[in-house]
């Protein structure tokens, strides 16, 4: 995936129209939102998910890890880290099988890009470029690791998000066709003439160059533009900011709670109010005064119904509300 910088265009035939799909894609969350974790930036609207991810981050050493050689604080990250997606949601694991079985040519190829771009490539970097099939499994441990760590806590949530999106541009190409949607994609995307214009690229893009049909996956942490990843014959990939990240962080507000209290118990029902954000036993325990003990044993019972989930960051183990339980919480 690379920044835009450069106009470019990329015709459309009757055929690539139809070849035209949506994803929702885990590993197009893994690289921006490890990007904005090495930036350090103050980002306006995921500031809460940094201040409570970055400590982790760095006690588990993952900014001086394989992710760290291969995700640079801006430029081209390796196209082999975003799979073509198989499907329209592909699980984390499956799309790790597929960096897993990366050619070592391929694996090559992307790093000597890196390595043109950022000037030299790192340690790991080196070690990967040296001996791809026997270090891609170290790659994609690290990975799951950070999901684990960063992203998994947080899933039902960011989920939510890029379905809402899929959902609404579904249906504006049903109602309005593909020009009206991509004209409204992104400022910097726009539809004319059979011919799709990507301002600010840094590379060339024409169909000749590009796989047919297109693939596009809205992404929370991807941005302020859009990306792509170009590697034919698969399809060409358009990663774009999807809609409602606005919203994304902000405080879901609770509806009378004492309705659901009577049905879970008061205990219950306030660690689930509490799971806003995710957090350990010990911090619920701090939070609301009852004993740790008393917090494990309430959040096995809500874990067993599906309305917690638990999600391991080193030797912390973190609870996330689920999605059924926002539903509840909500109303």
């Amino acid at each position: 995936m690379s920044g835009v910088r450069v106009a470019a265009e990329l015709a459309f035939s009757a055929r690539d129209l139809a070849r035209l799909r949506f994803a929702v894609s885990p590993m197009w969350e893994v690289g921006p939102s490890f990007r904005l974790l090495v930036s350090g930036i103050a980002h306006p609207v995921h500031h809460t998910w940094v201040a409570q991810v970055r400590p982790r981050w760095a006690a588990a050493g993952l900014d001086r890890g394989w992710l760290g050689d291969l995700v640079p604080g801006a430029g081209y990250v390796p196209d082999f880290l975003n799979p073509a997606p198989d499907g329209p949601a592909p699980t984390l694991g499956r799309e790790l099988a597929q960096i897993a079985a990366t050619p070592a040519d391929r694996v090559r190829r992307d790093l000597d890009r890196l390595a043109e771009e950022q000037g030299h490539l790192g340690p790991r970097a080196s070690a990967l470029y040296a001996r791809p099939r026997a270090r891609l499994e170290r790659v994609t441990e690290e990975i799951a690791a950070y999901w684990d760590l960063a992203l998994a806590p947080y899933w039902a949530r960011i989920r939510a998000v890029l379905d809402a999106d899929v959902f609404h541009r579904a249906r504006q190409v049903a109602e309005q066709g593909a020009g009206r949607l991509f004209n409204e994609l992104h400022p910097t995307v726009s539809w004319d003439d059979h011919a799709l214009r990507l301002a600010r690229r840094t590379r060339a893009l024409s169909r000749p160059t590009a796989g047919a049909g297109m693939v596009l996956l809205p992404s929370v942490f991807t941005g302020p533009c859009p990306l792509t990843r170009v590697t034919p014959p698969e399809p060409p990939q358009l990663a774009y900011p999807a809609r409602g990240i606005g919203d994304l962080w902000a405080a879901r507000p609770a509806a009378g709670t004492t309705p659901l209290a009577a049905v879970l118990g008061r205990t219950r029902t306030r660690l689930l109010t509490e799971l806003d954000s995710p957090a350990s036993t010990t911090e619920l325990a701090q939070r609301t005064g009852l004993s740790p003990a008393g917090v494990s044993q309430a959040l096995t019972a809500l874990r067993d119904a599906r309305l917690v989930s638990a999600h391991r960051a080193g030797r912390v183990v973190l609870y996330a509300r689920t999605s059924v339980a926002d539903t509840l919480i909500a109303g």
